[in-house]
């Protein structure tokens, strides 16, 4: 439950550009649903893009903590695992629309560079978690980190047809045997 008029407007302005997209959804909308007026929109966010900005970016930092927190309770060598699995929890809990930062990608790429960055270098975050965690597993992070970010956002892309359940577990086997044929610990 947010606790402040400006969780209130991410929060909101999160659910709606997720549902929607950030185009189609418009401030009066947002402040609408929201339940506050437009002044307390422009009160806490300059534009209508630094809200967007402020979306990705606490969307990730909720993502990226999950993430940590799996990682950090993992077993020796089961390090790049529990971060797929953190992630397939993440997509089985936050719907069935695809990957945020892709949509903002594809939205912003031509006339908002800045949101286009914010997406990409949240990308280039999850890139650097998979290293660290194969690096934590004893693996070298080159080319088999990139092959299973590939894995992660084919998943992202799947979920809207198959589901969230299938993407996640079929993701899992596929990065187990990367893994495994590695040289990785079994699972």
């Amino acid at each position: 439950m947010a606790s402040t008029k400006r969780e209130t407007l991410v929060q909101t302005a999160e659910r709606l550009f997720y549902e929607e997209g950030f185009h189609a959804t418009g401030i009066d909308r947002i402040v609408a649903e929201a339940g506050v007026v437009r002044m307390t929109l422009y009160n806490n966010f300059a534009s209508k893009d630094a809200l967007v900005a402020a979306v990705l970016r606490e969307r990730q930092d909720r993502f990226l903590r999950q993430v940590d927190e799996a990682v950090a309770a993992s077993q020796p060598g089961q390090t790049t695992r529990a971060l797929v699995a953190a992630h397939g929890e993440w997509l089985r809990t936050c719907g069935y629309r695809g990957c945020i930062l892709v949509k903002a990608m594809g939205e912003f790429a031509e006339h908002s560079p800045a949101i286009y960055a914010e997406a990409l270098a949240a990308k280039n975050e999850l890139r650097g978690r998979i290293a660290d965690a194969l690096r934590a597993d004893g693996l070298a992070p080159d080319g088999l980190g990139e092959r299973i970010f590939l894995v992660l956002e084919g998943c992202n892309a799947a979920v809207p047809v198959l589901g969230a359940e299938p993407a996640a577990r079929e993701a899992a086997t596929a990065v187990d045997a990367l893994l495994t044929a590695a040289g990785g610990a079994e699972a």
